[in-house]
């Protein structure tokens, strides 16, 4: 299929339609509430109501402000209504970009460039940020030349500001920390690394992405959220999607600065092109109508009081779960989760935690496996209030069948996850995923079979799991444990 090309004759759209339906019938079920992550589903009449905003919009191009003056207005007023939500004073700025990760790389590049600029021109530049920090951060630092340090976090996963204070040295341009972090869904302790930041005289990123548009209105229900914004006075910038808690279309989030000192290094200009003058403020060339105006139709059309009324189900979802994966004798939840997200793993490191995931995946959850420690996620929205008890009764069937079959942690996709998490050399980890991408990017990717992707793969992780199996994992174990307990002996 590798000479496929556009048909000669359009196909009929009908048709197009049924093989779309088709092509999505194994694909994550996030309408049903069988996915806790990815999407956010704010229920069918908003979502429709989404769509028609999107596609009032559809051929709109963000790109040229003085051609489209809607967008633009809409923009603006999207800005103001995040930064007042995070406390940001009247002197706030910021833009829309595509997403978390965009506004995360916009927000290094400026801080980079800010420290160039100066009077002590920094020419290695590096972020300072706790090892939870989203890799956003990492792949910034990879594009943009510099170097990410990351300090250890305490037992309860949360940033150890002393660690952080450890690594701060001349090169360093940014501080960044998580509200809250995604793994674990643990508020970092902002204004103490806010402290930090001013003491040092650095600038401090809030990575928000996941929590700016839940955190302030579990706040506002009463629940205890330490100060996480603006009103930290080391706080300089923070990011926050509209996509996720936001409820808004894919395509949306904002990055805030406390003022214009900041948010000027963001902004490319290009002035010598024979096409004339070029000015963005954002990575993006074109930059989509549709996902502008839906963020902005979001924010209106649910007021505060609707974002309240999520945040409460939500978090009832959120209580529910944890209550029920806390009566089961065999996991634990990690960390002290702050608003609608956790994780949980096992008390006992060797019980097969991703076996619990592969029987949950049979069960038809889309399951988020994680490592450091291993840990299966959850990201709570209100639409998951219909299926908690569905969901605990499924997790309590498949602790027990891996208690009564310890052995299927060596097969499958638990010896593969498994594998990946405990192999100390990361290097060999890293070919193994870039096999894995070569052919889901390569010329024959038509032919790829998504459920076995994988089995056949060159990269020595995958070699070890299907010649040794369960032994190898056994040996990591004990290595393992045998790491800890030297860690627990020095201290």
């Amino acid at each position: 299929m590798s000479e496929l090309a556009i048909p000669t004759r359009g196909r009929d759209k009908a048709e197009l339609f049924r093989a779309m339906e088709a092509m999505r019938s194994a694909d994550a079920d996030w309408r049903d509430g069988r996915t806790f992550s990815l999407v956010y589903f704010p229920g069918e009449e908003h979502y429709e109501f989404l769509k028609k905003a999107h596609n009032l919009y559809f051929s709109e191009n963000g790109l040229n402000p003085m051609a489209f003056q809607s967008l633009r207005r809409m923009e603006a007023e999207v800005v103001r209504m995040t930064a007042n939500m995070l406390h940001g004073g009247s002197q706030a700025v910021g833009t829309m970009t595509s997403g978390g990760t965009e506004s995360i790389l916009l927000a290094v590049k400026s801080y980079r460039d800010r420290a160039r600029s100066g009077r002590q021109r920094v020419e290695a530049p590096e972020i300072i940020a706790p090892s939870t920090i989203h890799p956003a951060f990492d792949k910034a630092a990879h594009y943009f030349g510099m170097r990410l340090r990351l300090a250890p976090v305490d037992a309860s996963h949360r940033a150890d500001v002393d660690a952080m204070r450890r690594l701060v040295n001349k090169n360093t341009v940014l501080i960044a920390a998580s509200a809250p972090q995604y793994p674990h869904g643990v508020l970092d302790p902002i204004a103490d690394v806010g402290a930090l930041a001013q003491e040092k005289g650095l600038p401090f990123h809030v990575d928000a992405c996941i929590g700016g548009f839940m955190l302030p209105w579990v706040e506002h229900l009463g629940y205890p959220v330490p100060p996480f914004d603006f009103r930290i006075k080391g706080v300089t910038s923070m990011s926050a999607d509209v996509h996720k808690y936001g409820l808004a279309a894919k395509g949306a989030s904002v990055v805030v600065y406390r003022d214009m000192s900041y948010l000027k290094h963001q902004f490319f200009i290009s002035t010598d092109s024979p096409s004339g003058i070029y000015a963005s403020p954002t990575m993006l060339g074109t930059r989509a109508g549709g996902s502008i105006a839906a963020a902005w139709a979001s924010m209106n059309a649910l007021g505060q009081e609707g974002y309240v009324d999520h945040a409460r189900r939500a978090m009832q979802a959120r209580k529910q779960l944890e209550e029920g994966i806390r009566r089961i004798p065999e996991l634990e939840i990690l960390g002290e989760p702050v608003m609608t997200i956790l994780s949980y793993g096992a008390k006992d490191p060797s019980f097969g935690l991703y076996a619990v995931a592969d029987q949950l995946q049979d069960r038809g959850w889309n399951v988020d496996r994680q490592q450091k420690p291993e840990s299966l996620h959850l990201t709570i929205t209100s639409h998951h209030l219909g299926v908690v008890d569905e969901y605990l009764t499924d997790l309590e069937s498949a602790v027990a069948y891996v208690r009564a079959h310890p052995e299927v942690k060596s097969r499958g996709q638990a010896a593969m996850y498994g594998m990946m998490a405990k192999v100390p050399f990361r290097g060999m980890v890293g070919k193994s995923v870039e096999k894995i991408m070569e052919k889901m990017y390569g010329p024959d990717a038509l032919e790829l079979d998504m459920d076995k992707i994988g089995e056949d793969d060159e990269g020595l992780v995958n070699k070890l799991v299907q010649r040794y199996g369960g032994k190898v994992l056994d040996v990591f174990d004990k290595l393992g444990a045998a790491r800890a307990s030297l860690r627990r002996k020095k201290r």
